[in-house]
């Protein structure tokens, strides 16, 4: 019994350990989370005239610019003003590398935060940024923060 206990805990670090995004398509009509439609979705750029320090519910729509290459586990979207981190809300669904490039709806809650010195870093080497990209951040950064409850690939 003891060494059944010692295997799964193994297998279940091992998981843990070598946890990847999920493989496969991100085709249109395909849902990542809860089902989203794109009925009432805004375009992103318009989203920062009703987003502030309060959560706010939100759909919006635009185009990923960079996906988790670690897990899967969040991804920026298009700007006019740069790109716009969107989390996957307890990280209860991750999506896969090859939605970047895609247009995409995200519901969830939206609001203005200010992101570490340490977090950006962290999503940095997650994105596979360079150690010399990584070192260069050395700001925080005020920006719109979306966890995402589903996304719909348009």
């Amino acid at each position: 019994m003891k060494s059944l206990m010692t295997f799964v805990l193994a297998l279940i670090v091992s998981i843990i350990t070598n946890a990847q995004p999920p493989e496969g398509p991100a085709n249109a009509g395909m849902t990542f989370g809860e089902k989203v439609t794109a009925k009432g979705a805004i375009d992103i750029n318009d989203l920062a005239s009703k987003v502030n320090e309060e959560a706010t519910t939100v759909k919006i729509k635009g185009i990923v610019s960079e996906v988790c290459t670690k897990e899967g586990c969040w991804l920026k979207m298009k700007t006019a003003d740069g790109n716009m981190m969107v989390k996957m809300k307890d990280h209860a669904f991750l999506v896969p590398v090859s939605i970047n490039g895609k247009e995409i709806v995200v519901e969830g809650k939206a609001k203005m935060k200010v992101t570490s010195v340490k977090e950006l870093q962290h999503f940095a080497e997650d994105a596979g940024k360079s150690e010399l990209e990584i070192a260069e951040i050395k700001e925080p950064k005020k920006e719109i923060v979306l966890n995402a409850v589903g996304i719909l690939v348009l």
